[in-house]
Formats: structure tokens, C-alpha cells, sequence
């Protein structure tokens, strides 16, 4: 059983800057998803789907939250004697310490913790994707192909693969190029970040990268190009399921609108692949007559008197009457008054929509709006809004599309 003899390092320092404010207090691998996930919880249950359940978590940027999330590991089946989570932060060693420099960086930082388990293989992993995957398939055909190094690839649109690490493969899927973010693509097979590499390998190239001056400490721009280079044997693996970077505000809100679109192509309700999470005990969702709910995903705690319409609704939202929700995600605990009408939105934590509010009313801006575009942001795009945590907006307050507000509006 691969998952005996593999350890797995997911990657959860990131400071994931393009989500705006959403990432301004918390780290991006605890950002909420679907109603009742953390985008975290993927990554921790596909490996303990995959029987790996020796798990570190390599945190760096606002690392608290993500912390205490994860706590003994529980929820996942990872509080064990045998392996389990360990949250692993950058350190002083000796006279000096250093924050993780890059990706391959931070698994360097790391070698002593990996060490202490023997492993055969290393599996590296991205936190902020969303996805369901058992791991075993991969390492099982990298052994079988005595690879020193194997790339999970999925096959992207021809227009985004120059914003992606691009990998080119001959016939047998031994991969003979890997680039990061190409002006010209050579191939549309983008790398997923999920990789598995022969430790005593690895181990070899993080020591030569990290005595080498002018490296990035990367694993896409560093590592794997240089162990081409040096005539390494790198295959590339084929994902055919459903993957997503949420990395950015559209994405995110995309990736939680498709839950709605298309609910099996991620496969949650698989009990085969659960995603388990930490979530609060919350009595049952209400929804009163004379509420309308459509195409939505209504999680407990919620009490619903308006209309929701394609949208992802987490614990404890309260939606007043004659509110029309439509094509939203709205985090926990948010209280949404009397006719208001909200459509394209992101609406952070604990934030109060005071009755009669307007963000981004399908019918379009009306004469008068209170911002004047002034919230207009480079982090939002496609018409999609985004409202930060803990926040106020008054009265009949307007935002208009593409907005980010992040000050109360009275």
C-alpha cells in the first residue's frame, strides 16, 4: 500500500493576494468553499482517502486560523500515533532562521521531518485547489514506471495555458519540457502542483538548489527544469475529473456556481470519497412559505424568508422578506434584511446587509447610487462583487459590479 512508505507536504503558506480581502486576515487554504468546506478540506481528505496519513502542513503567511482549523487533525482521521498532521512553520535553527524563500524552499526547510519517516516517495501538494483524487493511482504507476518524478496534468483551454506551468510529453508520457507561464505554449497540459518525486532524489536536488545563488527556490521554476535537464526520468500523469484553482475572486466564485451546474462532476456525494471538514453543530436550515428556493445550496443554521435562485448559502445566513438572492456565495453568519436584492456577489463572514441594499441588481445601477464606482477593484471581474468580513451596509446602500468593499457604507 503506497500510502505506508509516502509522505505527504501540502503547501499552505501562500499569501493568495489576488482574492482581495478575502485573504487580507486569513490564509487562503481556509478561505470557505461550498457552503460548508474549507478549501483545505480537499487536499486533507483526498489524502486520507488514499490512505496517506502522514500529512505536513507547511503554513507560513497568517497561519493562525489555518491552525486551529486543522487542530489534532480529527475530523480527518489524521489525529493518529502511526503518522497524522503536523502544522510545520518556518523555525529557527541554530543562530538564524529564515521565512520559506519558495516552494522548493519550504519542503528543504523540512528535510529533518521528512527523514524521521523513511519514506520512499514525497508527495507534494497545493492547498487551494479544489478537486477529488486518489493519490494511490499516482504513486502506484510511478513506480511501476521507475519514474523519478511524476506531474498530475490536466488538459486547459489554449487561452489560459500561458498563465500556467505548461509540460510537453513524448509518446510515452515522459515529459521532455516543462515551462512556467510561456509566452507560446508547446502544449496545452498544465500542471496541476501535484507531484511525486523518489525522496532520496528529491532530497539531492533541494540540497544542490538551495546552495545554488540566484534559484527562486521553486519547484517550476527550479527543481523540475534542472532535473530534465540533467536526464532525470519525469512522467507526466493525466487527470480526467473535475480540477480547479480558486485563486482569484472569479474563480473561486465560479468553482462554487458549478456546484450548482454541474453537482457530479465533483463527485461530493460519493461517500466512497468523502470530503470531510470542521464544521459547528447548527440546528436545521429553515425556509418559511412564501420563500423561494431554487438551484441552491442551503447549508444548517440558515433561515430563509426571501428568495434564493443559484446560490451557495454557508451556516447561519438569515435572508429577510421580499430579498431576492440570485447567483451568490454567502459565508457564514451573514444577515441579510428585507428587500434587498443581491445578485453576483461574495459576501465575507459576519457582515450585516441593512434592508433595501443593492449589489449588482441585474436590472443594472440606478440614478443616485451611493458609490459611484469608487469601490471599483482590480481583484474583481466578470461583474462579480465582493463584500469583506464584519461589515455594515446601511440602508437602500448601492454597490455596483466589480466592486470591492471593504469600509462599512452608512
Amino acid at each position: 500500500m503506497p500510502g505506508k512508505d509516502c509522505v505527504a507536504m501540502i503547501l499552505a503558506g501562500g499569501q493568495g493576494s489576488r482574492l482581495g480581502c478575502l485573504t487580507k486576515l486569513t490564509a487562503k487554504p481556509v478561505i470557505p468553499f461550498g457552503g460548508k468546506y474549507k478549501i483545505i478540506d480537499f487536499t486533507l481528505s483526498n489524502c486520507v482517502n488514499s490512505g496517506i496519513h502522514t500529512v505536513g502542513v507547511l503554513t507560513q503567511y497568517q497561519p493562525h486560523e489555518l491552525s486551529r482549523y486543522i487542530g489534532s487533525g480529527q475530523p480527518w482521521d489524521l489525529d493518529r500515533y502511526d503518522g497524522g498532521v503536523y502544522i510545520l512553520p518556518p523555525y529557527v535553527t541554530g543562530k538564524s532562521g529564515e521565512w520559506y524563500k519558495g516552494t522548493a524552499n519550504a519542503i528543504y526547510q523540512n528535510i529533518a521531518f521528512i527523514e524521521g519517516f523513511k519514506p520512499r516517495d514525497v508527495l507534494i501538494l497545493s492547498s487551494d485547489h479544489i478537486y477529488i483524487m486518489d493519490y494511490r493511482k499516482m504513486i502506484d504507476l510511478h513506480r511501476e514506471m521507475r519514474a523519478d518524478a511524476s506531474i498530475a496534468v490536466i488538459p486547459v483551454p489554449w487561452e489560459e495555458a500561458s498563465r500556467l506551468g505548461i509540460v510537453s510529453v513524448d509518446a510515452t508520457t515522459r515529459i521532455d519540457a516543462f515551462v512556467e507561464k510561456p509566452r507560446k505554449p508547446p502544449s496545452n497540459l498544465a500542471s496541476m502542483g501535484i507531484y511525486v518525486f523518489k525522496w532520496d532524489v528529491l532530497k539531492r536536488y533541494l540540497i544542490q538548489d538551495e546552495k545554488t545563488e540566484k534559484s527562486s527556490n521553486d519547484f517550476g521554476k527550479n527543481i523540475i527544469p534542472t532535473m530534465l535537464a540533467d536526464g532525470a526520468r519525469l512522467y507526466a500523469q493525466n487527470f480526467q475529473s473535475y480540477w480547479k484553482d480558486v485563486g482569484t475572486v472569479e474563480s473561486l466564485w465560479r468553482a462554487n456556481m458549478d456546484l450548482l451546474e454541474k453537482p457530479l462532476a465533483l463527485e461530493l456525494y460519493d461517500d466512497s470519497r468523502r470530503i470531510y471538514c470542521r464544521n459547528a453543530v447548527k440546528p436545521p436550515h429553515y425556509i418559511s412559505v412564501g420563500a423561494k428556493v431554487s438551484d441552491s445550496l442551503i447549508t444548517e443554521g440558515c433561515d430563509i424568508y426571501g428568495d434564493i435562485s443559484r446560490s451557495v448559502l454557508s451556516p447561519g445566513v438569515y435572508v429577510g422578506s421580499g430579498s431576492k438572492v440570485t447567483n451568490s456565495v454567502i459565508f457564514q453568519n451573514v444577515r441579510i434584511g428585507s428587500n434587498c436584492v443581491i445578485d453576483k456577489a461574495i459576501i465575507s463572514d459576519d457582515t450585516v446587509i441593512d434592508d433595501g441594499c443593492t449589489i449588482n441588481d441585474p436590472r443594472g445601477p440606478g440614478d443616485g447610487d451611493a458609490d459611484g464606482g469608487k469601490y471599483q477593484s482590480e481583484f474583481c471581474s466578470g461583474g462579480i462583487s465582493l463584500i469583506a468580513s464584519g461589515l455594515r451596509l446601511g440602508s437602500g446602500a448601492r454597490v455596483q459590479p466589480n466592486s470591492m468593499v471593504e469600509t462599512d457604507i452608512l
